[in-house]
């Protein structure tokens, strides 16, 4: 058209040809920078593409199932009611002297008979003052811990500052069993009580059993936060105010104290709502006739009683809620900035000469860690004993050749140990696979600075603040029931809603492990890499996360270990015996014959801790948390 070409190396289709066709910027440069162009605006917006899988996967895995229960609770027989919840604000078997105060008395006489000696709790009012004991044990428990860890130096401090994570990591249904191991009528405690002459403790079945598994769990909690909260407090605020004339004394009430005693509430706090939220431990160890909300929620529901069970769960969802908006409220008033401070220097446990001053507290430390080797120690020292010791007191693996004469000869109907321990495994991977990417993403979206940064950091943390049990319920009445969608009926089998609900539950740890290194991270490697042509994500692929894989890494090996041991969301999900895992096998067991409940116990720990080994392993050390 405009012209004939002449001379082979301007012929079209040659090599030559086209060569001088890409140089010049022709049509095969110009697709390659479409394509190349296409290539950045897709690395470009694929943070905000995996945030939006992210909440995708929360909408369907979380808020709707627990919207399903809201709806099932004030939705009954296709109207809308609030007769549920009047009934049972009305009913002194749940709210105990409340429901006079709902039926019309004056709050005068309800108060009168709060404080008369023979008053009615009710469910809530019971389920509310054990986990009111329950926090008080683990903060009694706790704060010797902190006071150990934080302000003395001794061979193996390190180690034993990381051993208090390992409660969050071993599944409760298991510590149950090894407090019935320790507790019962033939425990180990009554054991050594007989061979000194004193006469046995009942404890089994008992509020103190209770809340003493409690504090096994949350005491760590409470030392952890606190010691770091003690690690934090500048020696030089201290060495002004001993300057100004104040003794120690003084100097710790006036200084040191106010520092520490937010971190103290802070594990006050969470601890009164996990155990406010109770339910493996007190169905183990206290069953219905000590009934917490959560375990009465679960009795309703296996009696199909689900507008009853969906309104007592949503009185539950609020009580908790409200005093953890209260703590966030503390916390957000309370926060202190302990970047470039000088930490108070520890004093070595045994020094070469004592004082009279220093021999008191080490004396309480000794006899702290006496109560601590009984509460932290005897429960899984005493499974493992159980589960190799017979009714004669002989060593024996009977209990290991029941689980295995199960495995060979059980109905399909029992529960069996290796479909147990492979489902368990199973569940846990895909859990994994799910809370780990979900995790990283709200990390990232949550250490950016942008408006409704807190917005979203709380919408996200939601599942922690939300009972199994509620989650559980939702997905059963919706993804197992199934859900009807412009005429299709989506329904999920009991398995997938297992890893959907371990899934939630992981990945909050996830995020609260992974969100502290990236915020520590010097952020002019970021801007380096992003001035050198990064997208966002390659920056965050190429830069952030190697230097923060320790903690991704452990992240991944806390939402397993926490998958393996779940069991609130999966007892009411697992619908026949080809979901069952390993804690609902417990269960099963404990109820039955302790012997082989200890030996299945055994076998979670084993699966739990070698799994929790060889992820880490994979990914290097992580000393966060």
């Amino acid at each position: 058209m405009g012209g004939s070409k002449t001379g082979s190396d301007s012929t079209p289709g040659t090599e030559d040809g086209v060569s001088d066709d890409v140089d010049s910027g022709g049509p095969t440069a110009a697709v390659g920078q479409r394509l190349a162009a296409l290539a950045d605006r897709f690395d470009a917006d694929l943070l905000t593409l995996l945030a939006v899988a992210t909440s995708a996967v929360l909408v369907v895995a979380f808020y709707y199932p627990v919207a399903t229960v809201l709806v099932e609770a004030v939705v009954v027989d296709g109207a809308v009611t609030l007769a549920v919840f009047a009934e049972i604000l009305r009913d002194p078997f749940y709210v105990g002297e409340l429901a006079r105060l709902f039926a019309g008395e004056s709050p005068v006489a309800v108060a009168r008979a709060l404080l008369s000696p023979d008053r009615r709790l009710g469910i809530v009012g019971f389920t509310a003052y054990q986990a009111a004991l329950s926090t008080v044990a683990s903060v009694a428990l706790g704060l010797p811990a902190a006071y150990l860890l934080a302000r003395f130096e001794f061979p193996g401090r390190r180690t034993l500052r990381s051993l208090t994570i390992v409660p969050f990591v071993l599944p409760s249904i298991m510590v149950a069993v090894g407090f019935v191991a320790t507790f019962g009528d033939r425990g180990t405690l009554n054991a050594v009580l007989a061979t000194v002459g004193l006469p046995p403790v009942d404890l089994l079945f008992t509020l103190e059993a209770v809340v003493i598994a409690h504090a096994f769990y949350n005491a760590p909690l409470v030392a952890r936060v606190t010691t770091a909260a003690w690690e934090s407090v500048d020696a030089s605020a201290v060495e002004t105010a001993r300057s100004l004339g104040a003794g120690p004394t003084r100097a710790f009430y006036d200084v040191v104290a106010p520092q520490v005693y937010p971190a103290v509430l802070t594990g006050a706090a969470l601890t009164f709502v996990f155990t406010f939220g109770t339910f493996p431990i007190v169905l183990a160890l206290g069953g219905f006739e000590l009934a917490t909300v959560e375990v009465f929620v679960y009795r309703l529901v296996r009696d199909l009683s689900y507008a009853e069970a969906a309104a007592l769960a949503v009185i539950e969802l609020v009580i908790s809620l409200a005093v953890l908006l209260a703590y966030l409220r503390y916390e957000a008033r309370s926060s202190v900035q302990s970047r470039g401070v000088r930490p108070l220097p520890r004093r070595p446990l045994h020094p070469p000469a004592l004082t009279a001053r220093e021999v008191l507290p080490r004396v309480g430390l000794a006899v702290y860690a006496a109560v601590a080797a009984l509460i932290f120690l005897a429960p899984i020292a005493s499974m493992i004993l159980a589960s190799v010791t017979g009714g004669d007191g002989a060593l024996t693996l009977e209990h290991y050749r029941f689980l295995a004469q199960r495995q060979r000869t059980g109905a399909a109907f029992q529960v069996r140990p290796w479909p147990a321990i492979r489902n368990s495994l199973v569940f846990a991977t895909a859990a994994t696979l799910v809370a780990l990417p979900m995790g990283v993403v709200v990390a990232v979206l949550t250490t950016r600075k942008y408006r409704g940064r807190k917005l979203v950091d709380a919408a996200a943390m939601a599942p922690l603040a939300v009972s199994g049990i509620i989650v559980g319920l939702g997905l059963l009445r919706g993804l197992v029931f199934g859900v009807e969608v412009a005429g299709w009926r989506i329904a999920a089998t009991g398995a997938a809603a297992i890893v959907v609900a371990h899934a939630v539950s992981g990945y909050p740890v996830v995020v609260r492990t992974v969100a502290p290194g990236l915020e520590g991270l010097d952020r002019s490697l970021v801007e380096s890499a992003r001035a050198l042509g990064a997208s966002r994500v390659r920056a965050l692929r190429d830069v952030e996360l190697p230097l923060v894989w320790p903690a991704v890494v452990a992240g991944a090996a806390f939402a397993f270990a926490i998958s393996i041991g779940e069991f609130t969301a999966t007892v009411v999900l697992a619908t026949g015996a080809d979901a069952y895992t390993m804690p609902v096998a417990i269960e099963r067991f404990i109820g039955r014959r302790l012997g082989p409940a200890t030996a299945m116990g055994v076998v979670l720990l084993v699966v739990t801790g070698v799994s929790f080994v060889v992820i880490e392993r994979l990914g290097g050390e992580y000393r966060g948390l």
